[in-house]
Formats: C-alpha cells, structure tokens, sequence
C-alpha cells in the first residue's frame, strides 16, 4: 500500500474513531434521535455540494428502493442505535463492540448463500465471542442502569451494518459515491418518523454543537469521501482494513478527552476480537505491505 494511502487509511479510522467520542458527548444531553438526525442532515448536504462540484446525479427516481434499503440497515438504524447506547457507554467499548460488524456480515453472507463455514470463520466467530465477552465480564460499566440494553443496541448495530453488506452483495450495481449520497438523505427521511419517540432537549452548549457539527461533517460526509477514494485508490478489500484501526482510535480519543480508563481486559479483549475479524475476513496484513511487481496482474 502506498504510504500516500496509508496515511489516508489512519486518517479514516481516526475520523471514525471520533465518531464514537463526538456521540458520547452529545447523546446524553440532547438524544440520541435528536444527534443522529442531525449527523444524517449535515452529512447529506456536505455530500450534495460534493456532487454539485463534480456534477454527479443522484439518479433517485431509479434507485430509490435501494437508497433506502441501504440507508435504513447501513446508516439510519445503526446509527440510532449507537447513539442509544453512547447514553450509557463508554466511547472505548461502543468502537470495540462496533467492531464486530464484519463477522455479522461475513455469517449473514454464508446463511444467505448457503455456503458452508469453514473451520477459520469458526474459529474467527468464536474469537469475536470469547473477547466481546472478557471486555464486558471486566468492564464496571456493567452495573450501570440500562448497561444491558445499551450493550444489546451496539451488537444490533453491527449487524446492521452485517446485514447491508449482505444485502449489498445481490444489489444492483451503484457507483459507491451515489450510494454514499443517496443512502444519506434516505436515511435522513427514514429517521424523522422516530423523532417524537425519543426525549430530546436543546442545548446551547458550545461542546456539544461542535461535536455534532465535527460527527455530520467531518466523521461522516468527509469520512465517506475519504473512504470511497481508499476504495478508487487500493481495492475495496485493502479499505476494509480500516475496521482493525478504528477501536484504537476510539479508545485513544475516549482516554484523552474522557479521561476514560483503559484497562488490561480492554486490551485484551479488543485483541481477540480483531483477531477474530481478521479470521473471518481472510486478512492478511503481509498482502498490504508487499510490493507489487510488474508481474502482478
């Protein structure tokens, strides 16, 4: 991977991992409905001014059914169900647990094909499980009120994210642009329904408005634009890698501007279920760092 890629690789994971700080400064003061709509507005008007730059059509009367399959199960829903859970838990766990979408997706993917699973995505599975379980069997947040719930909406989260991505196998092809666009402002719509089931409050304060103007624009409209570039750049299969890089930058922001502690199991515990992820997914991270030979087709 050319370094030129890899720095932008570190800035995409650093981007999300914020995500995951900006969240839980916002959620518990103004809700997480509330957080989320305005990340999904913010993040599709940055994404419409992109398009008016480079003069791409949106094309929503073709593909609207498929704007809002993606943007309800990769964007409006997950998103809302983080920030359910950023009320209660800490930013270092929401990213770990967050991380488990690759291996939903990967599991989904082989039910719906009915391919077998092989002994390294059992192996990968059981991983994800046993270090998901030594964080939470350690971490005190466990008896905090609502923990369990909370703990619940971020697994559901990443099997959202799991289920858009095996939705997205059989879907017609979208340039991944349009689909970031599009799915935006569908989700964006989506979410309005939902608004008065949540309790939301305004707030003046100038932390929070920054940190939801830093999660629409910055982690999400700009995130997108960086990783769909990592996409044109290296290879879908090379940005993916991103997901490995995101827990360490979210427990390294929650640690600095939380002043959340870190603990051995926390460490040990998102070990083990990147592991598992890097088994599910066939990662390698020798092929990353191998130079390509002219030979290579």
């Amino acid at each position: 991977m050319p370094l030129k890629s890899l720095l932008q690789l570190l800035l995409l994971a650093a981007l999300w991992g914020g995500s995951f700080l900006f969240m839980r400064i916002a959620a518990p003061v103004i809700g997480p409905a509330v957080m989320i709509e305005l990340r999904l507005f913010l993040a599709a008007l940055f994404l419409l001014l992109i398009a008016r730059l480079l003069r791409r059509h949106l094309q929503a009367g073709q593909h609207w059914k498929h704007f809002c399959m993606l943007g309800w199960f990769n964007t409006a829903l997950p998103f809302l169900l983080l920030g359910f859970a950023a009320q209660t838990l800490s930013a270092s766990l929401l990213s770990i647990l967050n991380a488990t979408a690759p291996i939903w997706g990967n599991l989904l993917i082989s039910l719906r094909y009915r391919k077998p699973l092989t002994i390294k995505t059992l192996c990968g599975l059981s991983a994800g499980i046993t270090g998901v379980g030594l964080i939470l069997g350690f971490d005190p947040v466990l008896v905090q009120e609502g923990s369990t719930v909370a703990i619940i909406a971020v697994l559901a989260a990443a099997l959202c994210y799991g289920i858009a991505s095996c939705y997205a196998q059989g879907a017609d092809h979208v340039e991944p642009f349009t689909n970031a666009h599009g799915s935006m402002w569908a989700a964006t719509f989506l979410l309005l329904p939902l608004l008065p089931f949540f309790p939301a409050q305004a707030s003046g304060d100038p932390q929070v408005i920054g940190a939801v103007l830093l999660l629409g624009i910055f982690c999400t409209g700009c995130a997108y634009l960086l990783y769909f570039r990592l996409i044109a750049d290296v290879g879908a299969s090379s940005a993916i890698t991103v997901v490995f890089l995101v827990p360490a930058f979210g427990v390294l922001w929650g640690h600095l501007f939380l002043d959340e502690q870190i603990g051995w199991h926390t460490i040990v515990g998102a070990s083990i279920v990147l592991c598992g992820v890097a088994l599910v997914t066939n990662f390698n991270p020798l092929a990353l760092l191998r130079k390509r030979r002219p030979t290579d087709v």
